[in-house]
């Protein structure tokens, strides 16, 4: 859709994903009288990382604000079927709670174990389990062969359809009034430090006096238009499906070797798997290898689990993380140089659990609302004073090779 030139709206948001979308679809419910356009460069979203993750939403962080973050997020998938039905289509998004499981070595039982204290404190259900837990829950499971000495299970750790979570928010923001545009934004337009609006491939302009980067993994490249350099690179990320001979009893959590490795299984036995290594490109490559998991992943996945020795690759598929290589977590807020130019940026690999609480804070510091749930520790601030959060060592094995 191309609209004429100068065509102005209250908000745009630049990037359709589940970023883009949720922030929408917030904005309108809060406000019906704004004019929010939403310009994405392909409505099929097929290289969006949206629909291109293997898909997680977990509890089990060791900042406070990234947990209270997913215990939102659990709220809105819980009952994101009944509460986004709109025009009598009832989305369905296969939400399965099948948990995750971090595995650990002895040296970092003790960091581990601080961040279950506080997760259980803000209510979490996580557990700490031994060696012998572990493989009474998932009989498959050798934990004993990598030298384990437990994990911490979410058991209301999940995953679901990102595709159809994203289409429920980008239907229901419609429905109030968003505008979605499919068109590529090459340039921000600036004028004396304020945000004026956005200047597009198709050669049309869309005013604005508040412009927010929605653009996932392109988010540099937008910025930089306005000469703003955000940390945060395009990087290849490449999950393979397999077809084990021997099929698990149960469903297998989301399961996290301290090497950074992680599978689960999917429908019909299936198993999903990935794992970042220090090669990973950087760049806007989505090619495959399966050299990869021939070489790196298949090894170390016949070690944990010894009948999955016999398999076959079925498919693979490469995905961009938008890595913040400042500290690995979301940029969210105005960029402190440009009036009206706000960020949701950097998720490192988790941004599809954390759209429903980004998207409603950004819809909140937009409309000069009383934020629900402060996440101001995210600001943009601390890009421009070399301030990196303090997050801890775990759970960061996704982005530890591009976080500097």
């Amino acid at each position: 859709m191309i609209m004429d030139s100068n065509t102005l709206y209250d908000v745009i948001i630049v990037g359709g994903g589940i970023m883009g979308s949720t922030t929408a679809y917030y904005l309108t419910q809060k406000d019906p009288q704004l004019n929010v356009a939403v310009i994405e460069r392909d409505l099929t979203y097929a290289r969006a990382s949206t629909t291109l993750s293997m898909v997680n939403a977990r509890i089990q962080y060791t900042l406070k604000q990234n947990v209270q973050i997913s215990q939102f997020a659990f709220d809105v998938l819980e009952h994101f079927e009944d509460r986004m039905t709109v025009n009598d289509i009832r989305p369905s998004i296969g939400y399965h709670r099948e948990g995750n499981l971090f595995l650990y070595e002895d040296g970092d039982v003790a960091s581990a174990k601080a961040a279950l204290a506080m997760q259980q404190a803000l209510g979490c259900q996580v557990t700490w389990w031994s060696p012998e837990e572990i493989k009474a829950h998932y009989p498959l499971y050798a934990p004993e062969a990598l030298g384990l000495v437990g994990g911490t299970f979410g058991a209301q750790d999940g995953h679901f359809d990102a595709y159809a979570v994203l289409m429920g928010y980008k239907a229901n923001a419609r429905a109030q009034g968003a505008v979605y545009i499919e068109d590529d934004v090459t340039a921000l337009v600036i004028d004396n430090h304020r945000i004026g609006g956005v200047k597009t491939k198709s050669g049309a302009t869309y005013s604005s006096a508040v412009v927010i980067n929605c653009a996932g993994a392109w988010c540099t490249e937008l910025a930089r238009t306005a000469g703003v350099e955000l940390p945060v690179n395009p990087v290849k990320r490449q999950c393979f499906c397999v077809d084990p001979a021997v099929k698990s009893d149960r469903p297998l959590p989301l399961t996290i070797l301290p090497s950074g490795f992680y599978f689960r299984t999917e429908t019909g036995g299936m198993v999903l798997m990935g794992k970042s290594l220090p090669e990973d490109v950087i760049g806007f490559d989505f090619t495959w290898d399966q050299n990869r998991f021939m070489d790196h992943l298949w090894p170390e996945l016949a070690e944990f689990v010894p009948a999955f020795e016999q398999l076959k690759l079925i498919r693979g598929w490469a995905g961009l993380y938008a890595v913040n290589t400042l500290d690995g977590n979301a940029i969210l807020g105005e960029w402190p140089e440009i009036k009206g130019f706000y960020l949701a940026n950097g998720f490192s690999g988790h941004g599809l659990q954390q759209g429903p609480a980004v998207g409603r804070y950004m819809s909140e510091l937009i409309t000069g609302a009383t934020p629900t749930l402060d996440l101001s520790i995210f600001h943009p601030q601390r890009i421009l004073d070399g301030k990196p959060i303090a997050e801890g060592g775990l759970l960061t094995k996704e982005v530890q090779y591009n976080v500097r």
